[in-house]
């Protein structure tokens, strides 16, 4: 690719005067007294103005420095709480190193660490910007991908890939600007809006000494894999390209990567291969959509959770949630839901889908997305009769609440028993009633065959 194709956008120089660099630290230092969100709001006020005043490379990098290590202080203040206010300081740390980065190839030839450390530093920021909007089941900026796809290209050009950086960043990232690339796409592959709350960010922590290990090979027509287009604003792309220049088009290949995979790994932990195991599958491409939906105009309540779904079997009228269904399919339904509502509706929940003839469905949240419409959700339907039981571990003991799904096969019924998560051990004997039999059957838990965070099902067979 050569080097007029490539175009990195900043913003524009402004007259306005920024911080000197001598009371930088000071300003920074007072910012930490506020309160965190106010300290967060001077920080970014001081970068902002660092990335738009004219200022030599030393001074920009040492400025820049500072400002990163403030970042690390309030990323580990928020934790996981979503952070507008960080993302924004991401946003702002990528444009800096953005900045930095022109300077440095207008000027002398940089050396190639020194190139790949900004390269590298600035991919960082805008995979946390990514990151962070994923978290929130909210895409990215289209810029970000598009900025990416250029540092790849740059680095490409200056063969700094696979150049190691040493970077103390939490969460933990890959060591090479190679590596934090694929990082990100691995994540945008892995289907990010059907991962439960927390998984985003435990994916990327398990991708961080593996994600190098993959390849962008020259895009090949027949090969097999995602395509990467390097022009454009996003991670990776669905449609047909024509043929007449690839120079700008790269095949996905996770192949050593998934050798990687089958390696004994002792500092993964089960959490982490379990998740990788999961999502392993969508690194070779969107799955297609096993039942096609189509467009549906339609209103509903929603019953969110086990407790809710169990009072409303037995008319007990709990609290609903009002939601309009988009599409439908034999299969499951999208939803469009007030963006308030995204607190009670995680991805994994149980839902009871009540629809305006009276009809109900049960269903599991496999995905959400949140923009302006509001919060969409993706359900899942579980066919079958939904029954609310009661569990006890002796007859006369607490009783839990369970949800029965039973589903006709032939001349008999298959069973699942609901439950939430973690309530009873596997081969644990139970006491389950029905809420039409007055008397107790007696069971042996078996092993779960569909779980989430919040809830179980465990298949049953009763006479």
């Amino acid at each position: 690719m050569s080097q007029d194709t490539l175009r990195i956008e900043v913003p524009d120089l402004l007259e306005e005067s920024c911080v000197p660099l001598a009371h930088l630290n000071a300003a920074l230092i007072e910012a930490r007294q506020q309160r965190p969100e106010q300290g967060l709001r001077q920080v970014l006020d001081l970068l902002s103005r660092h990335n738009r005043s004219a200022m030599t490379l030393l001074e920009r990098q040492r400025g820049l420095q500072s400002i990163s290590e403030e970042y690390r202080h309030y990323a580990s203040a928020a934790g996981s709480s979503p952070c507008p206010l960080l993302v924004g300081l991401c946003n702002e740390l990528a444009t800096g190193f953005k900045r930095l980065l022109l300077q440095m190839l207008q000027g002398r030839a940089p050396s190639r660490p020194h190139l790949a450390w900004c390269l590298y530093t600035a991919q960082y920021f805008l995979g946390q910007s990514q990151l962070r909007h994923y978290e929130r089941y909210q895409e990215p900026s289209p810029t970000s991908w598009r900025d990416s796809h250029q540092l790849y290209c740059l680095a490409e050009r200056h063969e700094c890939l696979d150049e190691q950086v040493a970077a103390a960043f939490q969460p933990t990232a890959a060591s090479s600007l190679r590596g934090l690339y694929q990082q990100g796409l691995l994540l945008a592959l892995s289907n990010p809006f059907h991962l439960a709350e927390g998984e985003c960010l435990l994916l990327f922590k398990a991708l961080a000494p593996l994600a190098g290990l993959a390849r962008l090979l020259p895009w090949d027509e027949e090969a097999e894999g995602p395509t990467i287009d390097l022009r454009e604003a996003r991670p990776f792309v669905t449609d047909d390209h024509p043929t007449q220049d690839s120079s700008f088009l790269r095949r996905f290949e996770p192949g050593a990567l998934a050798v990687a995979l089958n390696e004994p790994a002792p500092l993964r932990s089960s959490a982490e291969h379990a998740l990788l195991e999961r999502v392993r599958p969508h690194w070779l491409g969107r799955p297609q959509r096993r039942h096609p939906r189509t467009e549906y105009q339609g209103s509903c309540d929603l019953a969110i959770g086990l407790a809710a779904i169990h009072a409303q079997l037995l008319e007990q009228r709990p609290s609903l949630s009002p939601a309009r269904i988009v599409d439908a399919s034999v299969g499951g339904a999208r939803l469009l839901c007030q963006a308030a509502q995204a607190a009670q509706i995680p991805v994994g929940q149980l839902v009871l889908l009540l629809g305006s003839s009276g009809t109900s469905s049960l269903a599991l949240v496999r995905w959400r997305h949140i923009n302006d419409e509001g919060l969409h959700l993706g359900l899942r339907y579980l066919k079958g009769l939904a029954r609310p039981v009661w569990l006890r571990r002796a007859p006369s003991a607490q009783t839990h609440l369970g949800i029965l799904q039973s589903t006709p096969a032939g001349s008999a019924w298959h069973h699942g028993l609901w439950l939430c998560s973690g309530q009873f051990s596997e081969g644990e004997q139970l006491w389950l009633q029905l809420s039409s039999a007055p008397s107790q059957a007696t069971l042996a838990l078996p092993t779960s065959n569909l779980s989430t965070p919040l809830v179980e099902r465990h298949p049953l067979r009763l006479a």
